[in-house]
């Protein structure tokens, strides 16, 4: 044998030594777990997956309803301004009935400009008086204090407004205060 032939049987029997001895030192797969160990891994990610769009669902019905309750206070905010600053507006308003009996024209022209510029704030934020005069009386937007007398007009209407009543849009800033016919 030459020694070629020599190598080469050598390399041969090593090669077979070598994947013998690979073949006791690694085990046999095991397919069954390694599916079972997959089909955990996918069920975990599906239970993550799930979650996190719970908690994105979450956070925007939290955006919105947070969007919906900031609006509510901005408007009861605006409301509540408006309510306060009604007395204003009433003695302004006594303040041009005096002064149309006074000579003073520049005081009554002063009161009438500044009644002016305050009707037109409230006008910009949809404030309005609740005049109701002759009207059947609406107990949602009006307060009975007197009665009057059956000659005053309709019965169950309103014959004499006492105080001016205002709402803001459909919320009444301030009920009417008012005199009605008895039915």
């Amino acid at each position: 044998m030459s020694r070629k032939e020599r190598k080469a049987q050598q390399e041969e029997v090593l090669q077979e030594e070598i994947l013998e001895e690979t073949a006791e030192e690694t085990p046999a797969i095991d397919v069954a777990k390694l599916q079972q160990d997959y089909d955990k891994a996918a069920a975990q990610a599906e239970e993550y997956l799930n979650l996190a769009q719970r908690v994105q669902a979450d956070f925007d019905n939290f955006r919105r309803r947070n969007e919906s309750v900031r609006a509510d206070a901005y408007a009861e905010g605006q409301r509540a301004v408006a309510a306060a600053m009604l007395p204003v507006l009433d003695n302004l308003e006594r303040a041009l009935d005096a002064a149309a009996s006074s000579s003073d024209e520049a005081l009554k022209s002063g009161v009438e400009l500044t009644l002016k510029q305050m009707r037109d704030a409230y006008a910009k934020y949809d404030v309005t008086p609740i005049d109701r005069l002759g009207e059947k009386f609406d107990p949602n937007l009006e307060n009975a204090i007197m009665q009057g007398s059956p000659d005053e007009g309709e019965p169950g209407t309103v014959c004499m407004v006492l105080q001016k009543g205002y709402k803001m849009g459909d919320h009444v800033l301030r009920f009417a205060m008012v005199k009605v016919v008895p039915d």
